[in-house]
């Protein structure tokens, strides 16, 4: 545990595929440091009324990814800044990518499809692991898209969820994104 509460001199945005520990690292860097964290599908969830796949059913993807962009914009522009979890398409979209590169710093957690499929207990909530193949293809294909936005990329295989953390607490605090608490 950190001695000192320390702060962000920007938001930081967890960005990677479904399965990469986004909100996991996410929450337990935040709490290690005394931040504040929030996970974008659950926030959009609480402010829309509605689940992502029920939202995903009822206007198709376009939909949800216009919201999605309302509230990638909405939770950067906090005063305070937060630790972001992104859903894993957030740089399907253009937009997107301009307000992650532009908003603050972004912290791509790299990860294999098998690596990710191993990790979710639950493949019925993620439907994208029901066709591996099809996942891999996926990941294939957003990689470079995570890559573009990142401003560092750690590499999650066989890492705890705790290292992952450390790992990103050291290149924020190297970066100068993350530092102690002015008194």
């Amino acid at each position: 545990m950190t001695a000192e509460p320390m702060q962000l001199a920007c938001p930081v945005f967890f960005v990677g595929f479904m399965g990469a520990g986004k909100t996991s690292v996410a929450r337990r860097l935040a709490r290690t440091c005394g931040i504040s964290s929030v996970d974008m599908d659950t926030y959009l969830e609480r402010r829309e009324g509605k689940r992502v796949k029920e939202i995903f059913a009822e206007g198709g993807e376009d939909v949800f990814r216009a919201i999605e962009t309302d509230v990638l914009r909405e939770l950067a522009s906090k005063e305070e800044p937060l630790v972001i979890s992104c859903g894993g398409g957030v740089v399907l979209c253009e937009e997107n990518r301009e307000i992650l590169a532009e908003s603050g710093f972004v912290v791509h957690l790299q990860v294999t499809v098998d690596e990710a499929a191993s990790r979710i207990s639950d493949k019925s909530s993620r439907p994208l692991f029901q066709d591996i193949d099809a996942a891999r293809q996926r990941c294939l294909e957003r990689a470079p898209l995570y890559s573009g936005v990142a401003d560092v990329e750690i590499d999650t295989a066989g890492k705890s969820v705790p290292r992952i953390a450390r790992e990103v607490q050291r290149a924020l605090e190297k970066e100068g994104v993350l530092c102690q608490r002015r008194k």
